[in-house]
């Protein structure tokens, strides 16, 4: 009898779905900043292709731009057990003591959207785009729309990031090629609307013949061009970094001249993609990079409708 009960408790077992067997995995997310845009849809990208895997688990926190914080995070996911961590660097030159810990814990690391300015072992990876890439596009575009002439005005992201460095390389290495044009002014608005429309206020007062402003991202696109309304300065392009539905919007008025796509959701997919096979032990691409798109006014309505599900 109890044989007979126990080969109908395994045949009940066997017959369970894999997916109710198995153990869901769990990826612990650390953000750079939740009220940033591009992250924002970043975050959402992520989120929504854990639950279109279906057994895989996310747990997102905001390190809120500290470093420190985002550390004590990734400490606090492997103290839960984590499969894997995804983590988007505050300051991609303090990841080594995240990496260090990862290594010693053995739990896969994927860094998504900024790749940390140290070496990556075994059982990690980058996900994301080339900054300097995205500055050069952003920059030759503008030049054309300029008549290859003119005074460029730089706003900066957060200076402890590369893509921030590599952003403003891009830029200033096609002005380079340009003798007509000129950077007179370069400043960090930390990716920020707010800073970037005071930093433009400023310059404004300053008084000088501002005929572009070309910005790292979005965010400080867009406040540059608020801070211009403001002032009624006329007749200054303006060029931003992402594609985000605020740009598209400026893109469409005819306020803001150009962006760049960076696809977030091409990047969340693929740091998902990439920290589920790490766990399973497959061989990952040590950097996989997602390629850019020049978003225009002829254009901008292609990218409206890519949102994520």
């Amino acid at each position: 009898m109890q044989l007979k009960k126990h080969l109908t408790a395994l045949a009940l077992l066997c017959a369970l779905p894999v997916s109710v067997m198995a153990k869901d995995l769990s990826i612990g997310v650390s953000m750079d900043h939740f009220d940033d845009n591009f992250q924002t849809i970043l975050r959402q990208a992520m989120a929504s292709k854990m639950k279109q895997l279906g057994d895989v688990q996310g747990q997102f926190e905001d390190a809120k731009g500290d470093s420190a914080q985002q550390l004590q995070q990734v400490e606090s996911f492997i103290g839960q057990g984590v499969d894997a961590i995804i983590v988007t660097p505050t300051d991609t030159q303090a990841m080594k003591p995240i990496i260090a810990l990862a290594q010693r814990s053995n739990v896969p690391l994927v860094f998504v959207n900024r790749r940390p300015e140290t070496p990556l072992s075994d059982r990690m990876a980058y996900v994301g785009s080339e900054p300097r890439l995205a500055g050069k596009i952003q920059m030759e575009a503008l030049a054309k729309k300029m008549g290859d002439k003119g005074n460029v005005m730089i706003l900066m992201g957060n200076l402890s990031g590369e893509d921030t460095r590599e952003r403003t390389k891009g830029v200033e290495e096609v002005i380079a090629q340009h003798p007509g044009m000129k950077v007179l002014d370069k400043q960090s608005a930390l990716y920020f609307r707010k800073e970037a429309n005071d930093v433009t206020t400023n310059w404004l007062l300053t008084g000088q013949d501002i005929n572009a402003i070309v910005a790292n991202n979005d965010e400080m696109a867009i406040g540059a061009i608020l801070a211009l309304k403001q002032a009624g300065a006329k007749n200054v392009q303006v060029a931003g970094i992402d594609g985000t539905p605020d740009a598209l919007q400026f893109i469409k008025s005819g306020e803001m001249s150009l962006t760049v796509f960076q696809d977030a959701k091409g990047q969340g997919d693929g740091a998902v993609q990439s920290a589920v096979a790490l766990v399973k032990g497959e061989k990952v691409a040590k950097d996989t990079f997602i390629p850019y798109q020049l978003i225009t006014r002829e254009n901008y309505s292609e990218f409206a409708q890519n949102k994520v599900r």
